[in-house]
């Protein structure tokens, strides 16, 4: 039986696909509870433009590095396995994260062990894996939202755009689609869990005004809307290793069915 469903071509690009997918969304989900300075970080000056009656700078999560890729990732899917394909894949991502953060609390909830040390000069080891695997219920539930309402708005824009120009401007479609997709995205997530959560939340810290998400949402598209446009050569690349694994008659059937679904 895995002979023959590792035998079928569109059966496993779909599953290395689907693998690089949610482990691209789990990775970006779990690393984004640190916030980063992109200027420091390489080196220059920081902006402190004004904006929004604030200083604006560069001051990310740092799920944003593979976000991006994520929703690249969303495009190629779409691509071969339409929107079915793609809600799937949405569905279980969420399912996977939500579940991967119940284990969190559990193991949070752990008594440790005196020979529990993480070292690099960190006195509680304890106190440090709880800050960085206890997010807060709501930026979950922020994230979770953020991230299905960026798919759906995603898979619409890029068949509506399909069908207007067919199998030309893949650049269009793809980097069009992410662009609208990660605008909705970089706010939605914030004022979820930082401007709501926080304020029916305690112990949260405190709750961010609506400058706050502006500023911090803005820098974040900005980046996402670069990375976006930078990343439009790999997309082409992907296609062309993707139409000559399949071959040009599979890939074109596969392409006409998932603008059916």
């Amino acid at each position: 039986m895995i002979k023959q469903i590792l035998s079928n071509k569109s059966t496993r690009l779909f599953l290395v696909l689907s693998g690089f997918f949610i482990a691209n969304a789990m990775i970006a989900e779990f690393i984004g509870v640190k916030i980063f300075s992109l200027e420091d970080t390489v080196g220059i000056e920081r902006l402190n433009l004004p904006l929004f009656g604030s200083n604006f700078s560069f001051h990310l999560t740092a799920g944003v590095l593979l976000w991006p890729v994520v929703f690249i990732m969303t495009d190629i899917i779409n691509e071969y396995y339409g929107t079915r394909g793609v809600k799937f894949l949405s569905y279980l991502t969420v399912l996977l994260i939500t579940y991967a953060f119940m284990m969190f609390s559990g193991a949070i909830h752990l008594k440790p062990s005196e020979y529990f040390t993480i070292g690099n000069g960190i006195d509680n080891a304890n106190n440090a894996f709880k800050g960085i695997f206890g997010q807060g219920l709501w930026i979950i539930i922020g994230s979770m939202v953020a991230f299905l309402i960026g798919q759906i708005l995603d898979v619409l824009v890029f068949h509506r755009i399909k069908k207007v120009t067919g199998e030309k401007r893949i650049w269009l479609r793809a980097t069009g689609s992410t662009l609208i997709s990660q605008l909705v995205d970089s706010f939605v997530v914030l004022f979820i869990a930082f401007y709501i959560g926080r304020r029916i939340q305690e112990g949260q810290g405190d709750a961010w005004t609506l400058k706050q998400i502006l500023v911090t949402g803005t820098g974040n598209y900005i980046y996402k809307f670069i990375v976006a446009v930078v990343l439009t050569p790999v997309i082409y690349f992907i296609h062309g290793i993707i139409e000559r694994y399949l071959g040009h008659d599979l890939a074109k059937e596969m392409k006409d069915a998932a603008m059916k679904d």
